[in-house]
């Protein structure tokens, strides 16, 4: 008879060896072979309505997540129908992080999909400690209709580490911060067991798509760091060439200096691709690229509908390319 001890030692061996090969990278599973990203809330609009927040539609594989769910309850899901994209079939939504400009759609996607698609918006993944209790100039509003959307059947799953949701597309979780990027609002605490703490936005992730062309970076605000969150990512999935980072990088108010050090770093990172949204600000999408060197092809503001194919690559409005 096996020494069942030796079994479970083995076991335990198998288990943490598949788990230190998911998180060393996806390199040993298929890349993406297809990859589409649809922004439906940022400033911008040539069609649909603008405002001051940010989500993005991903599709990728027959599936669907939809990152983060606008500032105002309806923006994400009026522009959606008045683009004709069907979020009825979207089940996994992805917080960037608790601030209200990235979560406050939510509620009304769930109530307006749910009668006809009892799935809709009903799984929520959520950096470890965005449910965390805030105070000072911000609360956390999610604690506010947290019950509500729990008594539709919805649920939140909080990560405190990397995950890869599909095939080749990795959540973070909560991004480490080697660099000195302080991309969040001052005077905020966060409540950490009976303790209030400075709060610096732990909860911030980010979606890394694994593609042919190198890795696509969906940030949401970016407060954990634009450069931390894609050298994590290559330590998540894979070193590897950036094909492309979109989203927000909270860098509209950045100071010139702050500008050159991320430019800098952008190109040691291989960036080839910037779409930048929402808070990372106009003006310094364009101071960007011209101290990256990028052709303006490859430097844009996003715009609602703009986005990310895998085949072309990034892509925006009119109004905000000019072209």
């Amino acid at each position: 008879m096996p020494d069942r001890r030796v079994v479970l030692v083995l076991a335990g061996a198998a288990v943490a060896a598949t788990a230190q090969t998911a998180h060393a990278g996806a390199h040993v599973k298929p890349r993406l072979k297809d990859l589409k990203i649809t922004v439906l809330s940022t400033m911008l609009a040539d069609e649909g309505i603008g405002e001051w927040g940010f989500a993005a539609l991903v599709e990728s594989g027959g599936k669907k997540i939809l990152f983060d769910t606008g500032a105002r309850p309806r923006t994400v899901l009026d522009n959606a129908r008045e683009l004709n994209i069907d979020l009825g079939d979207v089940e996994d939504v992805v917080f960037s992080h608790f601030h209200d400009d990235h979560t406050t759609g939510l509620m009304t996607l769930r109530r307006e999909l749910m009668t006809a698609h009892p799935h809709a918006m009903s799984r929520v993944h959520i950096g470890k400690g965005g449910l965390d209790e805030r105070r000072g100039g911000m609360q956390n509003s999610v604690l506010a209709w947290r019950k509500a959307y729990e008594a539709t059947g919805g649920r939140f799953i909080e990560h405190d580490g990397p995950v890869e949701l599909l095939a080749g597309v990795w959540l973070t979780g909560p991004i480490p911060r080697p660099n000195p990027e302080k991309n969040y609002p001052p005077k905020i605490e966060v409540k950490r067991g009976k303790t209030w703490v400075p709060d610096d936005v732990a909860d911030d992730q980010a979606l890394v798509f694994d593609t042919p062309r190198g890795l696509v970076v969906l940030s949401g605000c970016g407060h954990a760091g634009i450069i931390n969150t894609i050298e994590h990512a290559r330590t998540v999935v894979r070193v590897a060439p950036v094909a492309a980072v979109i989203g927000g990088f909270h860098l509209y108010n950045a100071r010139p200096e702050t500008l050159k050090w991320t430019a800098r770093k952008l190109k040691d990172l291989k960036v080839a691709q910037v779409l930048g949204a929402h808070c990372t600000g106009i003006e310094s999408v364009y101071v960007l690229r011209q101290l990256m060197g990028l052709a303006r092809k490859d430097a844009q503001v996003a715009s609602i509908e703009s986005g990310y194919d895998l085949a072309t690559g990034i892509r925006t409005g009119p109004i905000a390319s000019g072209l």
